[in-house]
């Protein structure tokens, strides 16, 4: 764990908000079976299955700040055994079997498939193994769950591409970037942003990107600047900050200039230098150490048997399992007016990581360096 990093996880989580305990009841208390994984002390095996390696964010904040968390939670004694599935929901079920054989006390999984995944859930369940869903709902008998408010997240998008479009909002046409069918936070993201935008934008074209891929996302852009014509598209909804990138270079490639204002999400080092450079609009920063600690602090206490602490104000419930106990995690809109107050701040990334030299122009005009 490198010291930024420490930095990230102390500084994100005290700006985003505090993850503070209040109990929400045992898998025991609730009446299911209580987990036979149950250990004392803290010599605790937590496995972390993670989806995909296409999003930057996993390994390089995710992965590293649950592991920081677990062991700052067991003295140095918990053990995370990590995989990552590569966007391939039967690696991910096999992943699952490996921790179950392995003998994992607690899981943490963010699935690449939420209904594909529900069958491994089950089977951890009757072995004992308690899961967290992680980032995504999973389905299947989940004991706990932490992630975004992702409607939110789409409704934070669809307000900024608004305002960006300013007037021109019926002017002409958008395109719509949906994340993977596979991924429930997408079906979440969507619905939020067509909440705020149905009515006071045209939708020229809509996709759902398969496997979130910034070249599908590129070559559904230019079919659409196909089909509507390059001159008639005024902005481009995309749900997150890869497929922004593959629609950019799309939109370029096609010609277009200026650029319309495209969304984001996840705030990747791309994005927020797209932000800069004025090429993308905004994207969404999301707080990962507060996500990434309410989750090792879940895990470690259903691994204990003890009753699952959260700051959760709501439960919530998936398509298999009611009364989840959950924390959501707010959002801030970023734009090139408030990089130097979230992601430099946060110590996420320092100014010089951002204005390397293509953007150290772009960086000096808004005062980053």
């Amino acid at each position: 764990m490198n010291t930024r990093m420490r930095r990230v996880a102390v500084a994100v989580a005290a700006s985003a908000m505090a993850v503070s305990l209040a109990a929400c009841g045992s898998a025991k208390e609730s009446g299911d079976k209580a987990s036979t994984s149950t250990v004392k002390g803290n010599a605790i095996k937590v496995g972390l299955l993670l989806p995909e390696n296409q999003t930057a964010r996993y390994e390089k904040f995710d992965k590293p700040l649950i592991e920081k968390a677990v062991a700052d939670l067991t003295a140095g004694k918990g053990e995370v055994v990590y995989a990552n599935a590569k966007q391939d929901a039967t690696t991910q079920n096999s992943q699952v079997d490996t921790m179950i054989t392995n003998k994992v006390n607690v899981l943490i999984i963010d699935a690449v498939d939420s209904k594909a995944i529900a069958g491994s859930v089950k089977k951890a369940k009757e072995a004992g193994i308690p899961v967290v869903a992680y980032d995504r709902l999973a389905e299947g008998p989940i004991d706990a769950y932490t992630s975004f408010d992702n409607e939110e997240v789409g409704k934070v998008q669809g307000k900024a591409l608004l305002e960006a479009l300013g007037d021109k909002a019926k002017s002409g046409q958008i395109v719509m970037m949906n994340g993977s069918v596979t991924d429930p936070n997408a079906k979440l993201f969507k619905s939020g942003a067509h909440s705020v935008l149905d009515g006071k934008v045209n939708i020229g074209k809509e996709y759902d990107t398969v496997e979130w891929k910034p070249e599908n996302a590129n070559t559904n852009m230019a079919a659409a600047l196909s089909a509507l014509g390059k001159d008639k598209v005024i902005g481009v909804y995309s749900a997150n900050d890869g497929m922004a990138g593959g629609i950019i270079t799309a939109l370029k490639a096609a010609g277009v200039s200026p650029l319309p204002p495209v969304t984001g999400q996840d705030a990747e080092l791309a994005g927020v230098q797209r932000i800069v450079a004025g090429e993308q609009f905004m994207s969404v920063y999301k707080p990962y150490a507060p996500e990434a600690q309410a989750a090792a602090k879940m895990a470690v206490a259903l691994a204990k048997g003890d009753p699952i602490a959260t700051t959760a104000t709501a439960k919530v419930d998936s398509p298999t399992t009611k009364g989840v106990p959950s924390l959501l995690i707010p959002v801030v809109s970023l734009t090139k007016d408030n990089v130097k107050d979230t992601v430099i701040r946060d110590n996420v990334y320092t100014a010089d990581e951002i204005c390397t030299d293509k953007y150290a122009a772009a960086c000096a005009t808004l005062g980053l360096k």
